[in-house]
């Protein structure tokens, strides 16, 4: 038995049934929780035997429809799972045509196709205008055309299955568009996805591999009767079809993805060097940077190619691509100049984007950056709280204190500070500005205006003032695009000028412009190491109702009644990611946050517990979510700054809190709590089952 049917797989045991858990729903068991949309929280679908009996009008004594009593004595369908054949599921669903809607519960269960893959409907739609039924299918990769995949060893390592699934998932949503069928829609991004997962499982030969697809499936209806014809036809056919055409990786679509796997591992390889010579990022010779509108992250045809400057230029070895010449951004202060249209906010985006590896094609597949590097910016309205903001604010009018610094409504100055120390705190070591993004009160403040307003009377320390020391002192490097002010030529370490798209060296160039038109330096020696924040845990839920988890595209969070802005986190690319950073915060809320560790340290326990168990550790594991993407921790802590509210353990100012070796507690249920010291785990999973809300009693 393989660990994941100990922890609740569907594979069959040696009795014919189904594994401990299977389809049993645990011990609140029952498909009850249709209110509760798509995630169903509470249990999984229904608590039946398994097995061979119902429609086929066994011993059970319900012979039902086949027996030519359709018009006169129909069985009483209910949600039991069941194990058969395909072509038994496609003849029941032609039986139930006309049916009510619920009929379609019997459907719940395991079915075999005759290609040798397994069909697994796992929950059934309410009715036809509530989130799609949830399937999954198992694929063995010994299967026919699935070949490639043992001859290339596509699945030596974890890079490889993760591409694997990534190429299949984007070949299984070209397929399924137009049908009523649906998987995670992919971006240009290669990441960590949860709609198609490779798991192992053991055979009489040894262990062998299982592609487990998971999918969504609209049942079709007019009105509230059951279109049995239709839905015979998406199962049979649409679902067969474009199934097995994306499992046929020979020929063209073989090669493809050999292609996708050796991308992914080239950028691996290209962070790797990039981190071991402690550089900020690499652009290799001939990437496309622009993309072809504002709403498209597609490559701009016609777009001019990257060229290194001589100055900036060094050569890497690659596994696939060989020896790649490109621009080295290095470590320090790098500011990107230029007129405007020119190509600096491209540049900037790219560098950003480059902590993921790109799909082949998309003109940014050998552009790499430090895996934290974090893009900050001004976010009117935003909440901080617990933010030791001294760096940059202090001495306000009426003597509030800003080493611990609380708002629900930021100013743009305020919340671009919080997100730079916020961003320190959670281990960033590179940030990325734009101009046309900050707040200019907190980037610069020219002589004219020292002159005018003293010090003493100015609260805002300009970040021009502390960026040295941001990277002498905490080694946090920084890239920006500054187009309207030459202030931050004088503590620049490299100046990049991107003229008509092609870019080029400036800094000595720079510094002749500094030497004959000096200001007063006005730069700080001190940046003070950022506090780390302990979080408290969330209180016990007090409010009825359903338990909602989910995400708006990439710019809400919704944890019940609470909306978490994070359309400011430029990390989050992919809808998947969001809803992941949305369970991930419910997870550490209620199940992580102990008064006593740092944020830091809570984040690093759930990273460490997501390379062990992937993305299904943030949800109950009957879930199986299909449309997670795994986000980077930087996002998830901005995510946790953002939440009105988190409440932290006070502390006197300029304190630091380091995290005990005491026992933490978890809730195991609403009515028991457990002790243990391994934090984080709840029955091998972060925040499942969920038991709050996340609301404070008033």
């Amino acid at each position: 038995m393989t660990e994941r049917s100990e922890r609740g797989g569907s594979r069959r045991d040696d009795r014919g049934g189904y594994g401990e858990r299977g389809y049993r729903g645990g011990s609140g068991g029952g498909g009850r929780s249709d209110r509760d949309g798509d995630r169903g929280y509470r249990g999984g679908s229904g608590g039946g035997r398994g097995g061979d009996r119902g429609y086929r009008g066994g011993s059970g004594g319900d012979r039902g429809y086949r027996d030519g009593e359709r018009g006169r004595s129909r069985r009483v369908y209910d949600d039991e799972p069941r194990d058969g054949l395909l072509a038994d599921l496609v003849g029941h669903l032609h039986a139930l045509d006309g049916r009510s809607y619920a009929a379609y519960k019997a459907i719940v269960g395991r079915y075999r196709a005759p290609a040798g893959w397994f069909l697994h409907i796992d929950r059934v739609q309410s009715d036809p205008y509530a989130p799609p039924t949830r399937i999954h299918v198992d694929v063995p990769t010994d299967l026919h055309g699935l070949e490639l995949l043992d001859e290339a060893d596509l699945l030596a390592d974890a890079d490889r299955r993760l591409a694997v699934g990534d190429f299949l998932t984007r070949e299984l949503h070209a397929g399924f568009r137009g049908t009523a069928l649906s998987i995670a829609s992919p971006g240009q991004e290669i990441l960590q996805r949860s709609s198609i997962i490779l798991r192992p499982e053991e055979k009489k030969e040894g262990t062998g591999w299982v592609l487990e697809v998971r999918a969504r499936l609209a049942l079709p209806a007019q009105g509230r009767s059951i279109q049995g014809h239709e839905a015979s036809r998406i199962v049979g056919r649409d679902l067969v079809r474009e199934l097995e055409e994306a499992m046929d990786l020979t020929g063209e679509r073989g090669d493809r993805l050999v292609r996708h796997v050796a991308t992914l591992e080239d950028h691996r390889a290209l962070t790797a060097t990039v981190a071991r010579n402690g550089w900020v990022a690499f652009l290799a010779d001939g990437s496309v940077l622009p993309r072809r509108s504002g709403v498209s992250d597609d490559p701009l045809d016609g777009g001019v190619p990257l060229e290194a400057p001589e100055s900036m230029a060094a050569t890497v070895e690659l596994p696939h691509a060989g020896t790649v010449r490109g621009t080295v951004v290095e470590a320090g202060v790098n500011v990107i100049v230029g007129g405007g249209y020119h190509g600096k906010s491209t540049l900037l985006s790219a560098i950003e984007r480059g902590v993921y590896p790109h799909v082949p094609g998309d003109g940014r597949e050998l552009v790499a950056t430090v895996p934290d590097a974090v893009k900050v910016r001004a976010a009117d309205g935003r909440a901080v709280t617990g933010v030791d903001l001294t760096p940059f604010i202090s001495h306000l009018p009426a003597g509030r204190d800003t080493a611990s610094f609380t708002t629900r409504n930021a100013s743009g100055s305020t919340s671009q500070a919080a997100s730079i120390i916020e961003a320190v705190e959670a281990g960033a070591t590179t940030l990325l500005l734009d101009e046309d993004t900050s707040a200019t009160n907190l980037l610069i403040r020219d002589s004219r205006m020292r002159e005018l307003v003293a010090a003493d009377r100015e609260p805002i320390t300009p970040l021009v003032d502390r960026i040295t020391a941001l990277f002498r002192r905490r080694g946090v490097s920084t890239v920006m695009v500054m187009g309207g002010s030459g202030d931050y030529l004088d503590v620049a370490d490299r100046v990049l000028l991107m003229d008509a798209y092609h870019l080029r060296d400036v800094t000595e160039q720079a510094r002749r412009v500094v030497a004959d038109q000096p200001r007063p330096l006005t730069g700080l020696e001190d940046f003070a190491e950022p506090r780390q924040r302990v979080p408290e845990p969330a209180p016990p839920r007090t409010r009825r109702g359903p338990v909602r988890t989910r995400a708006q595209g990439t710019s809400t969070l919704v944890l019940d009644r609470e909306d978490i802005d994070i359309s400011d986190v430029g990390g989050v690319t992919d809808p998947g990611q969001a809803e992941a950073i949305a369970y991930a915060l419910r997870a550490l809320l209620e199940q992580r946050f102990d008064g006593v560790s740092p944020l830091r340290e809570c984040l690093d326990d759930l990273e460490a517990l997501l390379d062990e168990e992937g993305l299904d550790a943030l949800t109950d594991e009957r879930e199986r979510p299909a449309f997670l993407v795994r986000p980077r921790m930087v996002d998830v802590a901005a995510a946790v700054s953002r939440y009105r509210k988190l409440e932290l353990v006070s502390f006197p100012p300029h304190t630091s809190t380091k995290s005990s070796e005491s026992t933490r507690s978890r809730v195991d249920s609403e009515d028991s709590v457990e002790v243990i010291g391994d934090p984080g785990v709840h029955n091998g999973v972060v925040g499942a089952p969920f038991t709050q809300d996340g609301e404070r009693a008033e």
